[in-house]
């Protein structure tokens, strides 16, 4: 996902936009309303600072609210409620006072995307190599050889394999496929649920290459141990 952070500091930017990338996302920072202005169309998601040098940060998110519906979170470091309220009635689909935990911030984008654009398997057929994912039928094969996988199983390697390009956190895949906040469940618990079925996923698919792990991030699809170019 393509995320636009708009703020001044930049200490502040830099630091967001690397957490970002970390997490599979594509980040860009600017540092001026005029400048979000420019750029805001190539965004998926934009983070918007209200305390901006030249703009006021909600005058920027009524314009970019004007010309079309890309979801926007304001950013604020007043802990004033009406700061916060200033950024909602001007558009943004949620308001975070900062400092924040990133996890919590995370935890905002992931429940904005779900409301404005909620993921629905597409029914044509996913083919990496030798794996061929059939949404409609819900059937996988390797190599032309069926594989059995529970519902789950199957859920869980669609999801991976519809985004090829991206490492998908722990609480993204708990939200998304399990439709289980992290917030429900203790850290323990909920990496036993995936890695089991990770696991179980591998053995399946004749290859732990199809699924590989990120250490301290999450997972992303794989290639089956052979070359495969992502579409």
């Amino acid at each position: 996902m393509r995320v636009l952070v708009v703020e001044d500091e930049q200490p502040s930017a830099e630091s967001l936009s690397r957490d970002l990338r970390r997490y599979g996302h594509h980040a860009s920072a600017v540092s001026s309303g005029r400048c979000a202005l420019r750029e805001y169309r190539s965004a998926d998601l934009v983070l918007m600072r209200l305390e901006l040098p030249d703009m006021d940060g909600a005058e920027v998110i009524r314009r970019i609210r004007s010309s079309c519906d890309t979801p926007i979170i304001s950013l604020t470091y007043s802990g004033e409620p009406a700061n916060r309220v200033r950024g909602l009635q001007a558009g943004s689909d949620d308001c975070l006072t900062q400092p924040c935990g990133f996890p919590e911030l995370l935890a905002r984008i992931e429940a904005v995307m779900r409301r404005v654009r909620p993921w629905q398997p597409v029914s044509r057929a996913i083919v990496r190599g030798g794996l061929r994912i059939d949404a409609a039928m819900r059937q996988v094969t390797v190599d032309g050889v069926p594989v059995e996988l529970t519902r789950k199983e199957f859920d869980l390697l669609h999801y991976l394999a519809s985004r090829p390009r991206l490492v998908i956190p722990r609480r993204q895949l708990m939200a998304e496929v399990w439709e289980t906040p992290m917030t429900h469940l203790t850290g323990m618990q909920a990496s036993r649920t995936i890695d089991t079925h990770v696991s179980s996923l591998r053995a399946k698919l004749g290859s732990s290459d199809w699924i590989l792990t990120v250490r301290g991030v999450g997972f992303r699809i794989g290639d089956g141990g052979r070359l495969v170019a992502d579409g």
